[in-house]
């Protein structure tokens, strides 16, 4: 039972980290900078941790930047607004995905250019006996460290599709619930005010004001570990951080956001 757990644990927080840092913040952003070498080995790292449900840098990136154009707008690819439950949303958004992943549609030029890409990778991460390969490597962990306790085997499904999980949580909750700080014309909100769950992507909030700043923490409360992680690997030398965005807090005498 305990190796399940360290072993779900991990994969979520593994998984999540990647699509925060690689994914979101450097593919879709480009908060930071990295060398070609790093961005390989990070590209890597994503497939390796994501495995079966693993998301393309540049399926993602389009879709990303699309939903900050169109912020629960009809437009915006994943909003709440525009959907009755998580479900709905969420296989409407693999749908446009799909199209963008797989080069069967092209986007606006302003929502491409300028994301990370490694064909090989993605043709691999496609293709349907490497994904068997990952799930069946996930079910011989679970066959030998689950029994006796069945119910553990209802976690394995998960672990097949984390990667949209954690965007169904992001997108759904980020929008529909928690708290505002400031007033971005759209419906994002911080779900959470130290957000381990998903890697600080529920700062939503936060991140739809100052949209190119690699800490979605603002308030004294707020903590955001992709960050942390984020200033350890600039100290480093792995990635440069340039001139990021300096999220500013509310003033004293300003009143959050209702």
């Amino acid at each position: 039972m305990l190796v399940i757990a360290i072993f779900f644990v991990m994969h979520w927080q593994c998984s999540v980290f990647c699509q925060s840092f690689f994914l979101h913040r450097y593919g879709a952003h480009r908060m930071f900078t990295m060398s070609k070498g790093w961005e390989r080995f990070f590209y890597l790292l994503t497939y390796a941790t994501q495995g079966p449900s693993f998301l393309s840098p540049r399926g993602y990136g389009i879709l990303h930047r699309m939903h900050h154009a169109f912020s629960d707008t009809p437009k915006d690819p994943h909003s709440p607004a525009n959907y009755g439950n998580a479900m709905s949303m969420m296989l409407a958004t693999k749908k446009t995905y799909d199209g963008y992943a797989y080069g069967h549609v092209q986007p606006e030029a302003r929502f491409d250019g300028g994301l990370p890409t490694w064909p090989a990778i993605d043709r691999l991460s496609q293709a349907w006996p490497a994904r068997i390969a990952w799930c069946a490597g996930y079910a011989l962990i679970y066959l030998r460290f689950a029994p006796p306790h069945l119910w553990l085997f209802a976690l394995l499904p998960l672990q097949y599709v984390m990667g949209p999980i954690h965007g169904a949580i992001v997108n759904w909750c980020g929008h529909r619930y928690g708290y505002k700080t400031f007033d971005n014309g759209d419906l994002s909100r911080n779900t959470l005010a130290v957000d381990f769950l998903t890697a600080g992507e529920l700062f939503q909030n936060n991140h739809h004001k100052y949209g190119m700043s690699p800490n979605f923490a603002v308030r004294w409360f707020e903590i955001d570990p992709t960050y942390q992680v984020i200033r350890v690997l600039s100290a480093l030398g792995i990635i440069d951080l340039g001139n990021a965005q300096i999220p500013r807090a509310p003033e004293a005498h300003e009143a959050p956001a209702s």
